[in-house]
């Protein structure tokens, strides 16, 4: 089990661990699976020297992932802030993988030139929130109802950590 940027031949891996989130409605507001081909720009929008995705390696088999993207990008008083999404295959939960990905990501942070990491994570997705409060993350924010699944409106947290 290791971690490792992302190459081009993950990306139908990392796009079908996401899309298996959908149904849940706990982890994501998209409502319907993306495809491949609609993450492409999302995916050469990483580097691995600022903005990396990387990919938790069990065995050959992309087990989870992890991405850094720029809060509002193009604004460059944010460039020291980011924000981390992580998700983990199903067959691979509740194995410490989130936990890997998240530790490494908060030891790896300033070598990106991060300062400020924050996750955005459903009220209802109490293991997310258990996750990145157990690495020291506090609840900057409460959206009340700001994601709508069908008739069920779900509020959003936002989590922060300030690093050194």
């Amino acid at each position: 089990m290791y971690i490792r940027d992302a190459a081009a031949a993950d990306l139908t891996a990392i796009v079908a661990i996401y899309n298996s989130t959908i149904a849940s409605q706990a982890v994501t507001a998209d409502l319907a699976p993306v495809t491949v081909e609609s993450r492409v720009s999302w995916f050469q929008a990483h580097s691995a020297d600022k903005r990396p995705l990387w990919v938790m390696d069990v065995e050959g088999e992309v087990a989870g992932w992890l991405g850094f993207q720029s809060f509002y990008y193009g604004r460059a008083a944010y460039d020291s802030a980011a924000e981390l999404s992580i998700y983990v295959s199903l067959h691979h939960r509740r194995k410490g993988i989130g936990q890997t990905l998240l530790k490494e990501a908060i030891a790896q942070s300033s070598s990106f030139g991060i300062k400020t990491l924050m996750g955005f994570i459903f009220a209802h997705n109490q293991p997310s929130l258990r996750l990145f409060e157990q690495f020291g993350f506090q609840r900057w924010g409460y959206l009340p109802g700001v994601a709508e699944f069908e008739t069920v409106r779900c509020d959003l947290v936002i989590m922060g950590l300030q690093l050194p």
